[in-house]
């Protein structure tokens, strides 16, 4: 299997393929983008896409990444 995608002339996502949601922010750690920008990434128009890609890098500061895994929570 290939990873080759089918190209079109419009802002890529930002996805890094690290889909996991933070459980306050509602954000995903990946790409910093909420739920619904996700959801409806393949019908916004250009113009929004751009601006939500100048966002993203100043919603990673408000994310604070969990550290440790299941272990860590059980001897907590």
């Amino acid at each position: 299997m290939t990873d080759t995608v089918w190209k079109r002339n419009e802002i890529e996502s930002p996805c890094i393929r690290i889909c996991l949601v933070h459980p306050t922010e509602r954000i995903c750690t990946g790409c910093y983008r909420t739920i619904d920008e996700i959801s409806r990434w393949s019908r916004m128009d250009s113009e929004e896409r751009a601006r939500i890609m100048a966002e993203l890098p100043s919603r990673a500061p408000n994310l604070t990444k969990r550290r440790g895994g299941r272990a860590a929570r059980l001897r907590g």
